[in-house]
C-alpha cells in the first residue's frame, strides 16, 4: 500500500511540473507571438563607427610623434611632424622668385614711364617741326612773290640788278629752309614712332611681369601649403588605434600611418532578413542590447534603409544566370542611430556584436 501510495504521489508530483513547464511554454511562446507582431529582431548586427586612415600629404622622415595606440585626440591636435628643413627651403625659393618679378615690374614700369616720357618730347618736337614748315611754306610763298615781281621790274630797268639777285637768292634760300624742315619733320616722325614701338614694348614687358608675379605668387602659396603638409593634424575628435610608425621613419605621401576612430560618431548597422522589412521605415524606435554590456540598455531608431542587399556588395556577387538556382532569403543593412546620450555610447566599441529589436508597429 505504502509503495502504491508513494508512485501516486510522484505521479502527481510529475504531472504538476509537466504542467508548470507547459504553461510557462505556453506564456513563453505566446509572449514571444505577441511581441512578435509588432517588433523585428535581430542578431546580424554590429557597432560602426567612422574610421578615418591618418596619411600624410608630403614624404619625409618622422621628426615628432605625439601619439600612440588607443589614445584620445581632439580635432586640430598636432599628430606627426615631419622634417620640414627642404620645404621650407623650397618656400625661401619661391619668396626670392617672387621678390625678384617684382623687382622686374618695377624696373618695367620705369621703363614704360621713361619711354611714355621720350614719347611726349618727341611728339611736341614733332609739333614744333610742323609749325617750323608752315612758316618756311609761308616764307617760301612771299620770296617767290617777291621775285615774279621782281622779274617784272627787272625787263622794265625799274630796279638794280643786284636787287634781282637778292631776290632769287632769297626764294631760294626760302626753297632750302622748306626742304630743311620737312627732312627734319620726317626725322622726328621716324623718332616718334620709334619712341612709340619702345612705349609698346615696355607696356607688353609690364603685363609680362605681372603674370610672371601671378605665377611666383602661385608658386609661393603652393610651396607654403606643402610646408603646412609637414603637420599632421587630427580631422576630428577620437581614438587612434594601429599606429604601424616611429619616430625617425620615412614616410611617403599616402601611406597611412594609423588609424583615427571617431568617438562620438557611432551608429548600428543590422542586417534584416528581406522578409523582416515589410513594416520596416525610417523613424521607428529600437532598443539595443550590447553582448559587452548586458545589463545595459541602449535605445536608437530607424534612421535609413540600404538600396541594395549585402550579397550585391560582395565582391564575387551571385550570379543566379550562371548555374542551378537555390533561393537564399537575403539580408538588407538598415542603418541604425543611437538616441542615448553621447556619454552613454562612448564606451560602445566599432564592431562590437549586438541584438537589435525594432518596434515596426
Amino acid at each position: 500500500m505504502e509503495s502504491n501510495s508513494n508512485k501516486n504521489r510522484k505521479n502527481k508530483a510529475f504531472a504538476v511540473v509537466l504542467i508548470v513547464l507547459v504553461t510557462l511554454g505556453l506564456i513563453f511562446g505566446i509572449t514571444k507571438y505577441i511581441h512578435g507582431l509588432s517588433h523585428e529582431e535581430t542578431e546580424d548586427a554590429q557597432v560602426e563607427a567612422d574610421i578615418s586612415p591618418i596619411i600624410p600629404k608630403v614624404s619625409g622622415y618622422i621628426d615628432k610623434l605625439y601619439v600612440d595606440d588607443n589614445q584620445l585626440v581632439k580635432k586640430g591636435d598636432t599628430l606627426v611632424v615631419l622634417d620640414d628643413r627642404d620645404l621650407k627651403l623650397k618656400v625661401m625659393q619661391a619668396q626670392a622668385a617672387l621678390d625678384n618679378a617684382k623687382a622686374s615690374l618695377a624696373g618695367a614700369e620705369a621703363g614704360f614711364t621713361t619711354s611714355y616720357e621720350n614719347v611726349l618730347g618727341a611728339q611736341s618736337n614733332l609739333a614744333a617741326y610742323q609749325a617750323n614748315i608752315e612758316i618756311a611754306e609761308v616764307r617760301k610763298r612771299r620770296a617767290e612773290q617777291d621775285f615774279k615781281r621782281y622779274e617784272d621790274l627787272i625787263t622794265s630797268h625799274s630796279i638794280t640788278q643786284q636787287q634781282f639777285e637778292q631776290a632769287q637768292a632769297e626764294m631760294e634760300s626760302a626753297v632750302k629752309q622748306l626742304e630743311v624742315a620737312k627732312k627734319q619733320k620726317e626725322s622726328i616722325f621716324r623718332e616718334t614712332s620709334s619712341r612709340k614701338s619702345q612705349s609698346n614694348v615696355s607696356e607688353k614687358n609690364i603685363a609680362l611681369a605681372r603674370t610672371i608675379i601671378k605665377e611666383r605668387e602661385t608658386n609661393l602659396e603652393f610651396a607654403q601649403l606643402q610646408l603646412s603638409y609637414a603637420y599632421v593634424l587630427a580631422p576630428a575628435a577620437g581614438i587612434i588605434s594601429r599606429k604601424s610608425v616611429q619616430q625617425g621613419q620615412l614616410v611617403q605621401a599616402g601611406q597611412s600611418l594609423f588609424a583615427l576612430v571617431s568617438e562620438n560618431q557611432k551608429w548600428i548597422v543590422a542586417n534584416f532578413k528581406e522578409t523582416q522589412l515589410e513594416k520596416m521605415k525610417p523613424g521607428q524606435s529600437v532598443e539595443i542590447e550590447v553582448d559587452a554590456y548586458p545589463s545595459d540598455k541602449f535605445m536608437g531608431r530607424v534612421e535609413s534603409i540600404s538600396p541594395a542587399t549585402g550579397a550585391k556588395f560582395a565582391l564575387l556577387p551571385a550570379d543566379n544566370a550562371s548555374g542551378n538556382f537555390v533561393k537564399v532569403v537575403q539580408r538588407i543593412p538598415v542603418k541604425i542611430v543611437l538616441t542615448d546620450e553621447i556619454e552613454k555610447s562612448k564606451k560602445l566599441r566599432a564592431g562590437m556584436n549586438v541584438i537589435v529589436d525594432v518596434q515596426v508597429d
